[in-house]
């Protein structure tokens, strides 16, 4: 066990508040759900075909373009009050990580289609069985997150139809199109939004600002369970070298500028981002089956329970690139049971990931299985 004292807790977390108690009842199937969910596998799984006829190689189903796979660490600290040391936080210790920064569409396209970044997390040597009925005996714990708070859809009804779109969106429209589309939903957001409107609530964050992908926070967007209690996750850049990327605009003529701008920084600089857990409160205005509401952190703020250090490092050597896109999977069901997935969006995420992953390792002639060591994951 690991003892780490430089960490200060706010003794206002040491109050005791009305967390809402996970039970199996906090879930609500969806009218029509196995309908829904089958129809959008199957958009994806055609999607995910006419990508591989254009590139004669197969993508993931979403977050097709890596950016980035890094080696870290995941410190949990220690002293955390007993509502914040819970299933993997139970106790203070090191696991090492791997992390993969993309974008959110299942094709490659030049970053200056703006849409929503994600921070995915693999958590090993994580003891237990795990949910994934295909690879129980996996030591790996899943965090996926993305750089929204929510996920706009919310639930799989409204997810459908904007499945379809970006069915036709992704493999018809020439990346031309796509890019204009992107400029002209954040303008029109921009002047919009100012009198309380949002014209684009996407799926694929159409009007995302063009900012440095490594000073963004990321959030878990949906809830999960967190051991005895309901919560959703964030990771916020913390550290004095990513201070100065927050909020950061940047140049993004170059197609491939946001796997640049890592690649450059991991070269000469460490980091570190804090992992913290928002705890549900109120299940009438922190919902877990529509994850289109924001829970208000001023209800219940998000509370610090971990640091991730990523030390200096080739970002996306070939060697590394081919493990991330080919042989790597991430999936929030990679979980214990204390870290549960909740709500129709992650029930849908289980299909689709899990789909996606056996179609994309297939027709790569990739392994399939879950990592063991972090000397797995090439240097």
């Amino acid at each position: 066990m690991y003892k780490f004292s430089s960490h200060r807790i706010d003794r206002s977390m040491l109050t005791p508040k009305p967390y809402i108690r996970y039970s199996q009842t906090v879930e609500v199937k969806q009218p029509d759900e196995e309908r829904l969910i089958r129809e959008i596998v199957d958009s994806v799984a055609r999607q995910g075909q006419k990508v591989f006829d254009k590139h004669r190689h197969a993508m993931r189903g979403a977050h097709a373009k890596s950016h980035g796979g890094l080696k870290g660490e995941l410190r949990i600290y220690d002293n955390l009050p007993a509502h914040l040391a819970q299933g993997l936080f139970c106790q203070p210790r090191t696991y090492p990580v791997m992390i993969r920064f993309s974008t959110v569409p299942g094709d490659i396209m030049p970053d200056g289609l703006s849409c929503f970044r994600g921070m995915a997390i693999k958590v090993i040597d994580v003891a237990g069985p795990k949910l994934l009925e295909t690879e129980p005996d996996a030591v790996t714990q899943d965090f996926l997150m993305i750089n929204s708070p929510i996920f706009p859809s919310g639930n799989i009804a409204r997810f459908l139809p904007e499945q379809l779109l970006q069915e036709k969106v992704v493999v018809s429209a020439p990346e031309e199109a796509q890019q204009l589309l992107g400029m002209v939903a954040r303008m029109t957001n921009a002047m919009t939004q100012k009198v309380g409107i949002n014209l684009y609530p996407s799926a694929l964050g159409l009007t995302q600002p063009e900012t440095h992908i490594l000073g963004e926070t990321y959030y878990t967007s949906a809830a999960l369970r967190y051991g005895d209690y309901i919560a959703k996750l964030s990771v916020t850049p913390v550290s004095t070298s990513l201070q100065p990327l927050i909020s950061k605009r940047i140049d993004t003529q170059n197609a491939s500028v946001l796997r640049d701008l890592i690649v450059e920084f991991f070269r000469q600089q460490s980091a570190e981002y804090e992992l913290r857990v928002q705890l549900c409160t109120n299940l009438e205005t922190m919902p877990i089956e529509d994850a289109s509401i924001e829970w208000s952190e001023g209800e219940s703020p998000y509370q610090a329970i971990a640091k991730l250090t990523i030390g200096m490092q080739e970002a996306y050597s070939p060697a590394r690139q081919v493990y991330i896109d080919d042989v790597l999977s991430f999936n929030a069901w990679h979980c214990i049971a204390e870290h549960q997935p909740l709500g129709s969006i992650q029930r849908l995420r289980k299909e689709v990931y899990e789909a996606s992953s056996r179609y994309r390792h297939q027709m790569n002639q990739q392994p399939k299985g879950e990592p063991r060591s972090i000397e797995e994951m090439p240097d």
